[in-house]
């Protein structure tokens, strides 16, 4: 009896159908779930990784939320250092992030261990200015 599904199951029919072969090897389990695929030489071959990462998100929990990236650079850290000439570069991920443009300005505000870049904008002075 072959009962196994040709489309992967997901959400709560995943649950209720890994919960119905919990008898079984986890092998068997992902097999009769759909996590499977067929070589050319017919052999299956059970793919347990996707199974326990559908199971997980069905579950509520995500392995991969940002999985829809294409993989390719670095990712942004957030976080950056002090070069060895003093200066802090801020990187053109985080600048398109904030919809940041060439030529756009910014005053700087020193305070206890931390640094404010406040936008300026064509009608706003800069201090000192009237």
């Amino acid at each position: 009896m072959t009962d196994n599904v040709t489309t992967p199951l997901t959400g709560k029919a995943l649950l209720q159908k890994a919960k119905e072969l919990n008898n079984l090897p986890k092998r068997e389990q992902a097999k009769k779930c759909g996590y499977f695929t067929r070589g050319k030489d017919g052999v299956d071959r059970v793919n347990l990784t996707e199974f326990y990462e559908a199971v997980l998100a069905a579950r509520g929990f995500a392995i991969n939320p940002e999985q829809n990236k294409d993989g390719r650079g670095r990712e942004p850290t957030f976080r950056v250092s002090v070069h060895k000439n003093g200066q802090i570069v801020i990187g053109s991920t985080y600048t398109r992030s904030m919809g940041l443009n060439e030529g756009d300005e910014f005053e700087i505000k020193l305070g206890y261990k931390h640094i404010h870049l406040i936008q300026l904008t064509n009608d706003q002075p800069e201090d000192g200015e009237e």
